[in-house]
């Protein structure tokens, strides 16, 4: 009896994994893509920031040497900051 049983068991998840096998390739294809939106969106924010502070850092130094370059680099950072929230949102209300 327990063989039997095991037997259909079985035969039944081999059925019905050769029946629909897209069914869990498609959850890990969107899973996949997703994250890949995401870390590609923290990505592109990184580099916005980062370019912000660069060129601050770099104005400053011109314009107050070394204390001006650090106050260069934190305006420069929060400038784009603030320009990646823009980019962000501005096509959300269209």
């Amino acid at each position: 009896m327990k063989r039997r049983l095991l037997t259909a068991v079985l035969s039944t998840g081999m059925f019905l994994s050769t029946a629909m096998p897209n069914v869990a390739e498609a959850a890990v294809r969107y899973r996949t893509q997703t994250q890949y939106a995401r870390h590609r969106r923290h990505v592109r924010t990184a580099k916005r920031v980062g370019v912000g502070a660069a060129g601050g850092a770099a104005v400053g130094a011109i314009a107050g040497g070394g204390k001006g370059a650090g106050i260069g680099a934190l305006a420069g950072a929060g400038a784009g900051y603030l320009y990646d929230k823009h980019k962000r949102h501005q096509y959300r209300h269209r």
